[in-house]
């Protein structure tokens, strides 16, 4: 919802296949090939210091990614992947986590332009990939190792935290 009515915003998606971490960018009403270009850099400019860098950027056929998307990838030392046609399944694991954005957060708030859309996304995504348990990670978030022991606590020991504006809580021992 903008003061010029309700009005699409575009984001990019860059998910980990090996340990589900998302990477979303900021949004824009307009996506072109120049867009997707900065947003690729961004990405990979996030994902510069780690020690397994990402190394295939799958992507479908639309518009945007054109040749001058394509040598950016390569610029950035990876290679893209092109799924062909009609093929939303080979995808499927991208589409899963847009459609949890969008049930999940998305849906249960009136979005009021870009920066706000930003917010949520960002938010939701930290709570994602630092909080939200993973069936595929023996029910870990993306960003973190197995535990050491796991023990039981009383019900006065937790805290409850709340993210995305309150919408998930989650549950922690309270400091000492």
């Amino acid at each position: 919802m903008t003061a010029r009515g309700v009005r699409d915003l575009y984001m990019l998606v860059f998910l980990n296949m090996q340990t589900r971490e998302a990477i979303v960018t900021e949004s824009t009403y307009r996506p072109n090939s120049a867009w997707v270009c900065r947003q690729t850099k961004w990405f990979a400019e996030q994902t510069a210091e780690r020690d397994k860098k990402p190394a295939i950027v799958v992507h479908d056929l639309d518009a945007k990614f054109t040749r001058k998307f394509r040598e950016t990838v390569k610029l950035q030392g990876m290679k893209t992947n092109p799924l062909p046609k009609a093929s939303p399944n080979l995808n499927g694991r991208c589409e899963r986590f847009i459609e949890t954005i969008k049930l999940e957060c998305l849906n249960k708030f009136i979005v009021f332009g870009r920066r706000h859309l930003d917010y949520l996304t960002d938010s939701f995504v930290e709570y994602y990939n630092h909080h939200r348990s993973h069936m595929e990670r023996d029910h870990l978030p993306p960003i973190r190792e197995l535990p050491d022991n796991v023990e039981t606590i009383a019900l006065d020991e937790l805290e409850v935290r709340s993210y995305v504006g309150g919408l998930v809580k989650s549950f922690d021992r309270k400091a000492a």
